[in-house]
């Protein structure tokens, strides 16, 4: 069946713009999806009636609306994982004060779902609703780690190896064995591979039927999550939250 045209358009819109908080001027947007000022406007100016999208009238931008964080509070709710899981999340996070993350999969790529900050200075970036590929990411590769082979290399072939930082992983046999490794293990690293000076801890979270359905990292500096810290402290706590949120979803060891 052929796509509808101008639906389409409108959601590549809506898609550019969710990457822009706070907001992009149509010329930039219209560079950004390949389309006339003239298309670009006009579907613009639908989806702001439809309260899709906004317009500052000062800087002449234009951003999400309040329509699509109702229509996402709406999927987010529906989740059982958020509300079950941050309880948990809450309490890890107050005592190693650092961010959690709690990440799902959607389409080979990495979705975060919920964050809690820490009240440190120097805090992550993130937003919820952002995305992050899976073979630099802690997140990720814990996911991967509940794929089977085929699943594993559906996603592998469609990954562009991109060297993030000296430590990305480069190649499908590296993820390969560094996935086997988080089988054993039971938690993952993001070793300052995804963003310089950014390290992670990630471990998964089971349904009752033993399938990894998401993860949840502690992320901060290199600085402030060393490896010691990994090692000492850690590692114990991230793997406790997991089978504590685990066993909220019906899963027994």
């Amino acid at each position: 069946m052929a796509n509808v045209q101008s639906l389409e358009r409108a959601l590549t819109l809506l898609n550019v713009l969710s990457e822009y908080p706070n907001g992009i001027q149509i010329t930039r947007l219209s560079e950004q999806v390949g389309l006339s000022k003239s298309t670009v406007h006009r579907l613009l100016s639908t989806l702001i009636d439809m309260n899709y999208v906004s317009k500052d009238v000062e800087t002449d931008k234009y951003k999400i609306g309040f329509q699509i964080i109702y229509i996402s509070r709406n999927v987010l709710n529906n989740i059982d994982l958020i509300p079950i899981s941050k309880p948990f999340l809450k309490k890890l996070s107050s005592e190693v004060n650092e961010t959690i993350h709690l990440c799902m999969e959607d389409k080979g790529e990495v979705v975060y779902i919920d964050k809690i900050e820490s009240n440190q200075t120097i805090r992550m970036y993130s937003r919820i609703g952002s995305r992050a590929p899976m073979y630099c990411t802690g997140v990720g590769k814990v996911l991967l780690s509940g794929k089977d082979e085929e699943q594993f290399e559906e996603i592998a072939a469609k990954t562009d190896f991109i060297t993030r930082t000296e430590n990305t992983i480069r190649s499908r046999d590296e993820l390969k064995r560094e996935v086997e490794t988080i089988r054993a293990q039971g938690y993952a690293l993001d070793n300052i591979e995804n963003e310089e000076g950014i390290r992670c801890i990630a471990a998964p979270i089971y349904d009752y039927t033993g399938k990894i359905i998401a993860s949840f990292s502690i992320s901060g500096p290199s600085s402030r999550i060393t490896m010691e810290r990994i090692d000492d402290e850690l590692q114990n706590k991230i793997q406790e939250t997991s089978r504590n949120i685990s066993k909220q979803l019906g899963y027994r060891i």
